[in-house]
């Protein structure tokens, strides 16, 4: 059974519930529809061959009837002839006889030929028929295909991002985050220690001009008092 037959086995049933019971229903589903395709021109050429050969019928079971009316007509003038004396009786009656059953033997022809027209004629609506079925079938399967893609593509997608996310060791993000964190901690410290010792490490002349330089009046202060003494002593 080809892939063309096993889709159309599927009948009204989704295709979403028959689906994961292929091994590739992206390609499967495209092939399918590649198959009827083909078959669809298939049948659009038979269709077209067949309707040619009806209209054939047609046009000669019309011509056949003309035929039959042309000899009924040469039979009266034979006749009409004889009547008038233009034509011996006898030959007259032979030849009208003979062309009697032209006419005749031309209707049967032509009631021949009008049934093999109404046959052709039906077969074609037969074949047009299967051929709209089979125009819906290949939409519906490629609007089929397009929601499979769809999903194949958010399905793919998903799945990564739950891999990746079962592949993560939490506990030791967080035990690398809390080791971080310590020696962050740890950083800060030591640079708070050697700012202590920056500012322990200056000489006195360093504070005594700090202080001097921080405070003014102060110093103003002191030496006026010195000042005083040295006036006393």
């Amino acid at each position: 059974m080809n892939i063309f037959k096993r889709l159309l086995t599927i009948g009204k049933a989704e295709i979403h519930s028959v689906i994961d019971s292929f091994e590739d229903p992206i390609n499967l589903t495209e092939q399918g529809i590649r198959e009827m395709k083909e078959q669809l021109g298939k049948s659009i050429e038979a269709l077209a061959q067949l309707k040619a050969l009806a209209i054939r019928k047609k046009n000669e079971a019309e011509t056949a009837e003309e035929t039959a009316k042309d000899y009924y007509n040469k039979a009266i003038v034979i006749v009409q002839k004889a009547e008038k004396g233009e034509v011996e009786t006898a030959e007259a009656d032979r030849l009208a006889k003979e062309a009697l059953k032209k006419q005749t033997s031309s209707l049967e022809n032509a009631a021949a030929l009008h049934k093999e027209h109404e046959k052709l004629f039906d077969d074609c609506e037969k074949l047009q028929g299967n051929i709209n079925h089979l125009k819906s079938s290949i939409a519906k399967w490629e609007n089929e295909l397009k929601t499979l893609k769809a999903r194949v593509q958010v399905s793919e997608a998903t799945k990564d991002i739950n891999q990746k996310m079962t592949q993560m060791d939490t506990g030791s993000t967080v035990s690398m985050l809390e080791k971080l964190k310590d020696r962050v901690v740890q950083q800060e410290a030591l640079a708070e220690a050697y700012s202590d010792f920056s500012k322990s490490g200056k000489s006195i002349d360093e504070e005594i001009d700090a202080m001097v330089n921080s405070n003014d009046t102060k110093a103003e202060e002191a030496l006026n008092r010195l000042k005083e003494t040295l006036k006393k002593g």
